[in-house]
């Protein structure tokens, strides 16, 4: 078994931002492979179980994905909403969801941003229905992306006035209200295909840690781990492995938003982005397992 474990964002490095499916066979083929070979894999994304469940597991299964779990040794655990849900996966398919009460927004919150979505913005967003302990609202894939950037940032700004209003704490880039205790429990999150509205408990980091409980549950952990993300808040996910005390390093896969400078190795495929960069690094790690193997 080789002493390898991998933590992974979805959107960008795994699924296409734009058809927001895994379309390269060779990953899909590729964690296959890896997950057999004993390597611990998590999917930390910022989506809901029922995204990963349908469009990163079933995919996953099609290609062998329930033979790979059944060895010994094979370990593939998923983190939803930033680490607001999470659960298992095994040769079974996903487990049930467990999902942190402590960190969702107001029921009336989430009806406001709906009923604004539904009334302001459908002609280029969606209200993501699944989510359980956050808000997003995401692009439609039928609207160009300068036509949503300047849709979304609207929207960011009156998702803040609404928020605030309610006596909610909330922060927006450099803008902040708290509330009446003098915090700021929540927080607006852009991203390139979505807004996020979270609790500022929720990142990357905190996935990493619940991944990494689970799999020690189950076995020695690996000594060498790689995350790879798009954005750069994934590098919370090797902040805290690097932490912790093990081999890391971390695969940019968006570079051009600026590498950030860290006490690990920060790796790029080139001119390759997204899912073509991820499908040539796990392309690599097979072949390493290959030889090993040999």
């Amino acid at each position: 078994m080789i002493d390898l474990g991998l933590l992974f964002d979805v959107d960008g490095p795994l699924a296409s931002p734009v058809s927001r499916t895994i379309r390269i066979e060779s990953i899909r083929r590729d964690l296959v492979t890896l997950a057999a070979a004993g390597v611990p894999i998590a999917f930390i994304t910022g989506r809901s179980d029922a995204f990963v469940r349908e469009f990163v597991v079933g995919p996953l299964f099609d290609d062998g994905l329930a033979a790979a779990l059944a060895t010994p040794g094979a370990r593939m655990f998923g983190v939803f909403e930033k680490g607001g849900s999470w659960a298992p996966i095994t040769a079974e398919g996903m487990g049930d969801v467990t999902v942190d009460p402590t960190v969702a927004l107001p029921d009336s919150i989430v009806a406001d941003i709906r009923r604004l979505i539904e009334t302001e913005y459908a002609d280029t967003t969606f209200f993501d229905e699944t989510k359980r302990a956050m808000i997003s609202v995401e692009q439609r894939t039928d609207v160009p992306s300068a036509v949503y950037k300047e849709a979304q940032a609207r929207f960011d700004q009156q998702a803040f006035e609404i928020i605030a209003a309610a006596g909610l704490g909330i922060r927006l880039g450099d803008r902040e209200v708290q509330d009446a205790a003098g915090l700021v429990p929540f927080r607006i999150d852009p991203t390139i295909i979505s807004t996020d509205i979270e609790s500022v408990a929720l990142d990357k980091d905190r996935g990493a840690q619940r991944a990494l409980e689970y799999f020690a549950e189950l076995g020695p952990l690996p000594h060498v781990w790689r995350s790879v993300g798009d954005s750069r808040s994934d590098y919370l996910m090797a902040d805290y492995l690097h932490r912790e005390g093990f081999d890391t390093g971390h695969l940019d896969v968006r570079p051009s938003d600026g590498v950030l400078e860290r006490d690990y190795p920060i790796i790029t495929i080139g001119d390759d982005i997204h899912d073509e960069a991820t499908a040539k690094f796990l392309t690599h790690w097979v072949e390493k397992v290959a030889r090993t193997v040999d």
